[in-house]
C-alpha cells in the first residue's frame, strides 16, 4: 500500500472510531438525561445548573477569558445561586441572581465584555429555559422529551444524510462539513419524531409537526451559531469532556437553541407555570 493510499485508510479508521465513541457516549448519556428529566424537581434543576456552568466555562475557554478567575467565579456563582432559587420555585430570585451575575461578568472583563456577557447569557438562558419547560407537572416531561428527541433526531438524521448523500455545503465558511443534504435529512427526521407524538395522541398532528419543524430549524441554527463562535476564535472543540462529541457546547448547542425557543413559545401560550402545557396542549 502506498503512502497516498494509507492516508485515506487512516482517516476512515479514525472516523469509524469516532462514530463508535459517539454511539457509546450517547447510549450512556441519553438514558441518564431521560431518567433525570422524568424525576424532575431538584434533580433535574441540579443537572441543568451543572450543565449551564459547564457551558459558561467552556465559552470562556473559547474566547480566551478562562484565566480570569474573577470572571469565571462570578459567573459560576450566579448560575449556581440561580439554580438554588429555581429548585425552590423562586423564579424571581433566580432572575435577580442572573442579572447581578451578568453585571459582574461584564464589569470584570472590560476587554472581552461583549463575549463574556454573551457566554453568560447563553448559559443562563439554557438554565432557566430547561427548568421552565419541565416545570408543568402534567405536560412538562412530555414537552421536554419532545425537544430532546427532535434535537437528537435532527443531529442523527443530519449526520447520516450528510455522510451518505453529501453534495453542496450548507455554510462552508462557518461549518465546512455540513451539507444541505444533512440539513434536510435532519429536518425530515424531526418530522418523523413529531409525527410519532401525534400518532400516540399526545398532540394534534398539524401543530406538533409545525412545532417539531421549528425546533429542528432552531437546533440547526444553534449548531451553526456555536460553530461560528469557535471559528471566530480558531477553536475546533469547546473541550474534550465527552468522548467522540467534544465538549458540552459541542453537544448541547442545538438543544440550547431549541429549548430556549420552546420556552419562549410556551411562555406566550401558557405563562411561567405552564410552559410545558403551552407547548403540548393545542
Amino acid at each position: 500500500m502506498t503512502e497516498g493510499e494509507a492516508a485515506p485508510a487512516a482517516v476512515e479508521e479514525q472516523s469509524s472510531r469516532n462514530l463508535l465513541l459517539r454511539v457509546v457516549a450517547a447510549l450512556v448519556l441519553a438514558p441518564t438525561a431521560i431518567v433525570i428529566a422524568y424525576a424532575g424537581g431538584w434533580l433535574w434543576t441540579a443537572l441543568v445548573t451543572l450543565a449551564a456552568i459547564g457551558l459558561y466555562v467552556e465559552w470562556l475557554m473559547i474566547v480566551g477569558a478562562a484565566r480570569r478567575r474573577r470572571v469565571v467565579a462570578s459567573g459560576v456563582a450566579a448560575l449556581g445561586i440561580a439554580g438554588i432559587f429555581l429548585a425552590m420555585g423562586r423564579i424571581d430570585g433566580s432572575l435577580l441572581a442572573l442579572v447581578l451575575g451578568l453585571a459582574a461578568v461584564g464589569l470584570l472583563s472590560p476587554e472581552l465584555r461583549h463575549w463574556t456577557a454573551a457566554g453568560f447569557l447563553y448559559a443562563a438562558a439554557a438554565e432557566i429555559a430547561s427548568v421552565l419547560v419541565r416545570l408543568d407537572q402534567t405536560n412538562g416531561f412530555v414537552a421536554l422529551i419532545l425537544i430532546l428527541l427532535v434535537v437528537w433526531a435532527t443531529d442523527i438524521g443530519g449526520y447520516f444524510a450528510g455522510r451518505g448523500i453529501g453534495g453542496p455545503k450548507l455554510w462552508p465558511r462557518v461549518s465546512p462539513k455540513k451539507t444541505w443534504a444533512g440539513a434536510i435529512g435532519g429536518f425530515a427526521a424531526s418530522l418523523v419524531v413529531s409525527g410519532g407524538f401525534a400518532g400516540l395522541g399526545l398532540a394534534k398532528a398539524g401543530p406538533i409537526l409545525l412545532l417539531g419543524a421549528a425546533l429542528s430549524i432552531a437546533s440547526q441554527l444553534g449548531d451553526l451559531f456555536e460553530s461560528a463562535v469557535k471559528r471566530r476564535f480558531g477553536v475546533k472543540d469547546s473541550s474534550h469532556i465527552i468522548p467522540g462529541h467534544g465538549g458540552l457546547l459541542d453537544r448541547l448547542d442545538g438543544f440550547v437553541a431549541a429549548v430556549v425557543m420552546a420556552a419562549i413559545f410556551g411562555l406566550l401560550r401558557g405563562g411561567v407555570d405552564g410552559v410545558g402545557r403551552g407547548l403540548m396542549v393545542w
